[in-house]
């Protein structure tokens, strides 16, 4: 009797495990640090930068604001708020980039946003979006650095 009743806790056990995982290789420890779903995914915001209102002429001072706006996605990354940036080419819709932000809220983004100089002068304006993605998306960041043969 005791043989089956060990028997039957270790199948109910087995069965406990594989309905919490079907993946062979989970992680439960890196998911949590992450902090996935069940899916291995989490909510993000997507930042789509298109050209603002603003009316600055001044070369030097738009050049100014847009190191400022460099700085800040170098700042925001090295914080771990920010994931993904980059420009996209010229279309007719005037999006000028994207940003992949670390948060959960559109008012954390937006936050965020106004540490922007060149969002806070116009010369950018931004459409936030609640997106759902992979958990792991800011794993990549730690090999930029090694792919990179030189900063902008």
């Amino acid at each position: 009797m005791r043989k089956i009743l060990t028997a039957l806790i270790l199948c109910i056990a087995s069965l406990c495990v594989s309905a919490q995982s079907n993946n062979a290789k989970f992680n439960k420890a890196l998911a949590d640090s992450l902090g996935a779903d069940e899916y291995g995914m989490k909510m993000y915001v997507l930042v789509i930068l298109k050209t603002g209102n603003s009316t600055i002429t001044d070369k030097p001072k738009i050049d100014s604001l847009f190191g400022g706006h460099m700085q800040n996605i170098g700042r925001l990354a090295s914080e771990g708020k920010l994931v993904v940036a980059g420009p996209m080419k010229k279309n007719d819709k005037n999006y000028r980039g994207i940003f992949i932000l670390n948060v959960k809220t559109i008012p954390e983004a937006k936050a965020l946003l106004e540490t922007d100089p060149a969002v806070n002068a116009k010369l950018l304006d931004a459409e936030v979006y609640e997106w759902y993605g992979s958990a792991a998306l800011p794993l990549y960041l730690k090999h930029h650095d090694e792919v990179k043969a030189k900063d902008f």
